[in-house]
């Protein structure tokens, strides 16, 4: 885990050198996920990697859009994507997109009546 954190940290620091006072447009953020991110995501050891960002227009831009499709086929959430941004989430992070969501559906998936049959589905899914 830690192997993985220091890379995606690092990646980070690069992107935004590379940005650096400037003004990003969709031909500049194109062209930034064309010639350096998707390079960048080769030499890496990614499987499976999802690819999120919020609605910025540059990020939206259909060509963006079918260019990140492309790359990252149903794994892109994004605003116009296969995986919608909801809206009005401008600070959305994984864990609240995915997780909760996620392990709300395994807790309710028998429909618990109880508090304490509630309690017990939260239980078993932390657990799992």
């Amino acid at each position: 885990m830690a192997t993985s954190t220091n890379k995606t940290a690092a990646f980070g620091v690069k992107l935004i050198h590379k940005c650096h006072n400037v003004t990003v447009n969709g031909d500049r953020y194109r062209a930034t996920i064309t010639n350096f991110f998707i390079p960048e995501l080769n030499n890496q050891d990614v499987q499976e990697l999802w690819f999120q960002q919020d609605g910025a227009t540059c990020h939206t831009a259909r060509v963006t859009i079918e260019l990140l499709k492309d790359t990252f086929g149903d794994r892109l959430i994004s605003h116009f994507g296969p995986v919608n941004w909801p809206p009005r989430s401008c600070d959305l992070t994984p864990l609240d997109y995915f997780l909760w969501g996620y392990v709300k559906s395994l807790v309710y998936v028998d429909k618990p009546q109880t508090l304490g049959h509630l309690e017990d589905n939260i239980r078993r899914v932390i657990a799992d």
